[in-house]
């Protein structure tokens, strides 16, 4: 095996017991990117430590494969529909990128809700050019029935405001 010269770099793992100044202090790995993040210990108290969340171009990828869902583009189907079509993947991204650091999850979570939307407003004439009113009533739909999305069931439901 060969270290690749322009991937290989040593990084500086900065916590609260290692507080040095350096050129890297992060480093992208499997979809995640390790560097110093606040933290919260038994009793409450916040640290600094070297943690894992999910990485700036694994967050791009799943906005990229939300979108080329093309939830927008069909109006033919209901509700529980979407959610047995896109629930395994959005699931799968929970289990596997919501182990570490879940709150960096919370932008794809509301990006779903966003297409989510969009949907509601070509479904719903009513709702056609009231985005708001949709958000409100999608939100309506999240709390009686959390099950629908995996999000949902985790209390990240659409609000407005």
């Amino acid at each position: 095996m060969e270290l690749h010269p322009d991937k290989t770099r040593i990084v500086y793992c900065r916590d609260d017991d290692r507080r040095g100044e350096h050129q890297e202090i992060k480093f992208d790995f499997l979809g995640y990117t390790f560097r110093p993040r606040r933290s919260k210990n038994k009793y409450g108290k916040y640290f600094i430590n070297f943690t894992p969340a999910v990485s700036n171009k694994a967050k791009k990828a799943m906005r990229q494969t939300i979108r080329g869902w093309r939830m927008h583009l069909k109006p033919d189907k209901t509700l529980e529909d979407l959610s047995r079509m896109f629930n395994p993947v959005i699931r799968g991204w929970a289990n596997f990128y919501g182990r570490f650091y879940k709150s960096e999850m919370y932008s794809i979570y509301r990006h779903v809700d966003r297409a989510l939307v969009r949907w509601v407003q070509q479904k719903y004439k009513r709702f056609k050019r009231h985005k708001r009113r949709a958000i409100y009533w999608l939100g309506k739909i999240a709390r009686r029935e959390p099950k629908l999305f995996i999000h949902w069931q985790m209390g990240i439901c659409p609000t407005v405001g």
